[in-house]
């Protein structure tokens, strides 16, 4: 899958794009009936709000058959590859349930902050992808971005240890409101299947949801293999350390895995 030059020039203008129902409705229940399993598992990997509801499900791919297809699928892959000019591998997946009632907050941020801060990632070569597993809709807490922030640099931030369970490198109010200011906010929303990208520099965050609908989304951090990272600090299940390139699967593999016979359990 190729991005138009039209895409592109969108991309590199404000920082994102979204591609809306990139995946059919029967890839997406498929994955979404996966992800409800894996935040039912005792892991070190699923990471819980204070509530005790699943906030996000770490290295999916490496033990579920559903993700780790996911994960290679030339859908995602090659229009990262067309913007970096060159191979990728997955620097952290991650499933975010956002849940009904107590979903929390994700906070302003950069990604590319965390990454350097705490990965040693050298240049902001890798981007985040979200694929949404269910609807996002205004209401139920959508990822918020602060378009052409990305060209603000890396910016100054603070780890914020207390506000979620997440640790997270958060920014000061006084800058996202001189950055809304000149690039205002985005809420992309839309059904089940919608991928979005956006710069490791965008800055981005999230308000809970208080409503009955969750807003599950996969998220895939691609980063150029020549950006790998010098001094990783996190688990490898978060910031992992196997930098082979990514290899993609056939276009319909998703699909015929989720039309497969599933193995009855002993």
């Amino acid at each position: 899958m190729k991005l138009t030059p039209q895409q592109i020039e969108f991309f590199h203008r404000e920082g994102w794009l979204f591609l809306p129902e990139l995946f059919s409705q029967e890839e997406v229940d498929f994955l979404a009936r996966e992800a409800v399993s894996i935040y039912d598992a005792n892991r070190p990997e699923v990471w819980r709000e204070k509530s005790g509801a699943p906030r996000t499900a770490f290295a999916a791919h490496l033990y579920n058959e559903a993700f780790g297809t996911l994960g290679r699928h030339p859908r995602m892959i090659e229009p990262i590859e067309q913007l970096f000019g060159e191979k990728v591998y997955m620097h952290q997946f991650k499933i975010n349930a956002k849940a009904a009632f107590t979903g929390d907050v994700w906070q302003w941020h950069q990604d590319y902050g965390t990454w350097k801060r705490d990965d040693g990632m050298p240049l902001p070569r890798a981007m985040n992808i979200a694929i949404f597993l269910d609807e996002v809709m205004p209401i139920n807490g959508p990822l918020m971005l602060v378009p052409r922030s990305q060209n603000a640099g890396d910016l100054k931030a603070s780890h914020d240890l207390e506000t979620t369970s997440y640790p997270l490198w958060t920014l000061d109010e006084e800058t996202v409101t001189r950055l809304v200011k000149e690039g205002g906010i985005v809420a992309p929303t839309g059904k089940a299947g919608g991928m979005l990208m956006f710069h490791g520099n965008l800055v981005h965050g999230s308000s809970g949801n208080i409503t009955p609908y969750p807003r599950k989304i996969v998220y895939l951090t691609l980063n150029a293999v020549s950006n790998y990272i010098r001094t990783p600090t996190r688990p490898d299940y978060i910031a992992h350390r196997d930098f082979t390139p990514i290899e993609t699967v056939e276009d319909d593999a998703l699909l015929r895995l989720a039309r497969a016979p599933r193995q009855a359990a002993e």
